[in-house]
């Protein structure tokens, strides 16, 4: 039998976290210095075992390691005009658009978004793993509320800020009702029409934490992260299970999350509103949101349990 070649590299040489995800450095030893992996063993190692050790070596979840975030919305202020995949979506045509642009606002590269007697959302589809990575994180601001707005009529439908996602709900999950309902929509709006859609918004009045109905369809639901004008002017930071939010409202053990956007909208009330958006990212139950380190001030709402 051939002499098997022992193993000649560190699998583990430096691990450091930059404010992202982990990286991971891999430097050339000779065979000939002692190594816990330097062993004949290690050369047939399964990658399995290998993230294993990693998890013993650092501390870190071997799914850490892999990915510590999935990034969904960082945005380049040197290009004002944002791109792909990113793309304005206008639900009727009839009513004006909501501008978007990128810029750096306050030390924070983020999309700025301006809504007079206007709405589209700014939007991109997206694959995210919720069972992986259920928690998304953004930081947002507004210069002040919707002064007229009343999330329970339809006249009065309208937000400084939201943070919208579409689902697929898991077969059977729709009632003959709910299929009418949707096949009925899509044959009006087109199949951009979700099963299932969460809005996380900037409200005028309603308590931090209330869900309702959308004024339009309770296919979509209105969660209130943020309520009022005293954090008006200042970067948010904000972190949600959306997975846990899912199963409650809607009743379901998993969805899959198929869009993202971001809007100001003020169609309905016919008032001039401006919002900004940035780093929107997914990352695990266990993990903090990765977010930079620019000065600007921000405070956080954790609404994820954590």
């Amino acid at each position: 039998m051939p002499r098997r070649t022992p193993c000649s590299f560190a699998f583990f040489s430096e691990i450091f976290m930059t404010g992202r995800a982990p990286v991971i450095t891999l430097k050339h030893v000779p065979s000939s210095m002692p190594h816990p992996l330097n062993e004949p063993a290690a050369a047939g190692m399964p990658m399995r075992k290998l993230l294993f050790l990693l998890t013993l070596l650092t501390g870190l979840p071997a799914s850490a390691a892999v990915q510590a975030e999935v990034t969904v919305g960082r945005f380049d202020p040197s290009v004002p005009v944002v791109g792909h995949p990113w793309q304005v979506v206008r639900l009727e045509k009839q009513v004006p658009a909501t501008e978007y642009r990128s810029l750096l606002w306050d030390g924070i590269a983020a999309v700025e978004a301006r809504a007079d007697a206007s709405m589209a959302l700014l939007g991109r589809p997206v694959e995210v793993d919720l069972e992986r990575h259920p928690v998304l994180c953004w930081r947002w601001r507004i210069d002040g509320v919707v002064r007229s707005a009343d999330m329970t009529r339809r006249s009065g439908d309208d937000y400084a800020a939201r943070v919208y996602l579409a689902f697929d709900l898991p077969p059977g999950s729709l009632n003959l009702a709910d299929r009418t309902a949707l096949a009925l929509a899509r044959a009006v709006y087109g199949n951009r029409v979700p099963e299932a859609a969460i809005n996380y918004v900037w409200d005028n009045r309603q308590p931090v934490g209330t869900v309702r109905p959308n004024a339009y369809t309770d296919r979509a639901r209105m969660v209130v992260q943020r309520s009022g004008n005293g954090d008006a002017g200042s970067w948010m930071e904000e972190r949600v299970n959306v997975r846990a939010d899912v199963t409650k409202v809607f009743g379901v053990e998993r969805a899959a999350l198929t869009f993202i956007a971001v809007a100001a909208d003020s169609d309905n009330t016919g008032e001039r509103v401006r919002a900004g958006f940035a780093d929107l990212h997914f990352v695990a139950a266990h993990q903090p949101c990765q977010f930079g380190r620019e000065k600007a001030a921000a405070r956080t709402t954790a609404s994820d349990g954590s």
